[in-house]
């Protein structure tokens, strides 16, 4: 005996399925097992994820890749890009990849992170993780009262000379792309001193608005010790301009810090430098008010927010990759948003 719903369901219904010049006529209960298996497949696609989804303009985000193998066609190739830039996907728990992307610190309205997966049958899988940014919010003033030769118009000789360290600073965050990770533990601050100016604040030149700071000023006197935030190779070291002598290291994955106005650098191009590693002393040289610190760094091209390096703790990037992702050849190179 039949009871409940079931004893009024007509024994002879049937679903009719569309297929491209065909009409197929099928049961009820095929019907539902071939929607639970188109669920299942989906239910099995790569996901990517981005944190935070809302970032701030500069802001270094997460993404996790997950994807799992499909019945043994496991995956041999990423590429991945964001905003102009690849994305180093680095194996983490099995399925699962991670990487950091970087926010530019004009952008406004959404920003898209596009990565494709290729796996042993050849076949390609396309994901994309949409960011919403808030609208740039006005930088908070910090007056200075300067001389002015801070703000008058540079003259044509010395504005080609800062276009032309801009450039060099530039190359060496598109050569960070060339290598992987070269760290294993967290980035730590160039100083323990107070942070005098902010990321993203806004210059206020006696009394005018002249540009927005894109690094953080860290106190210190004169001949006190600068350190290096993590491992990587001395990319650059010079004279400039605008941030007299600097020291560029090259960290590998896209990042690169950068550490201004020093009054003595105490590395060469090309040295091998540890984490905490003292690579050169406070000063002012350069366009500067005063003695401190001016950490900068770049994702890429990208200026980012050097703190949001600190602030990805030590167990982002696994010190080792698990077995089962051994065998993936991760290829860095850009693809299309």
């Amino acid at each position: 005996m039949m009871c409940g719903d079931d004893s009024y369901r007509p024994v002879s219904f049937f679903h009719i399925l569309r297929i491209p010049g065909h009409f197929v006529k099928i049961s009820t209960s095929t019907f539902a097992i071939l929607a639970l298996f188109s669920s299942a497949l989906g239910a099995q696609g790569a996901r990517l994820s981005v944190v935070p989804a809302r970032p701030d303009p500069g802001a270094i985000v997460r993404l996790t890749l997950s994807a799992p193998t499909l019945h043994s066609d496991s995956i041999v190739s990423i590429r991945g890009a964001m905003a102009g830039e690849p994305l180093h996907f680095i194996p983490s728990i099995a399925g699962t990849w991670r990487a950091i992307g970087a926010v530019p610190v004009d952008a406004e309205g959404g920003l898209v992170a596009s990565v494709i997966l290729e796996r042993v049958s050849g076949k390609t899988e396309t994901v994309r993780a949409r960011l919403a940014l808030p609208k740039l919010p006005p930088p908070v003033a910090q007056p200075l009262a300067v001389d002015s030769a801070f703000t008058r118009p540079l003259d044509s000789a010395t504005a080609a000379r800062v276009a032309r360290e801009n450039a060099r600073a530039r190359e060496v965050g598109l050569r960070a792309h060339d290598s992987p990770p070269m760290w294993s533990a967290s980035f730590l601050r160039p100083r323990a001193s107070v942070i005098t100016s902010e990321f993203g604040s806004g210059r206020l030149f006696n009394g005018r608005m002249t540009s927005r700071h894109l690094g953080v000023d860290f106190r210190g006197a004169v001949g006190e010790p600068v350190r290096a935030a993590n491992r990587g190779v001395v990319a650059l070291v010079d004279s400039f301009f605008l941030a007299g002598n600097v020291v560029y290291i090259d960290h590998g994955g896209g990042v690169v810090t950068a550490y201004f106005h020093l009054s003595k650098p105490l590395v060469a191009a090309g040295d091998t430098v540890t984490r905490g590693q003292r690579i050169g002393l406070v000063g002012a040289t350069g366009r500067v008010t005063g003695p401190h610190l001016h950490w900068a760094a770049r994702y890429g091209t990208i200026t980012v927010n050097p703190l949001d390096l600190v602030a990805l703790g030590r167990k982002w990037y696994p010190t080792s990759q698990p077995a089962t992702a051994q065998s993936a050849t991760i290829r860095r190179s850009k693809a299309s948003n």
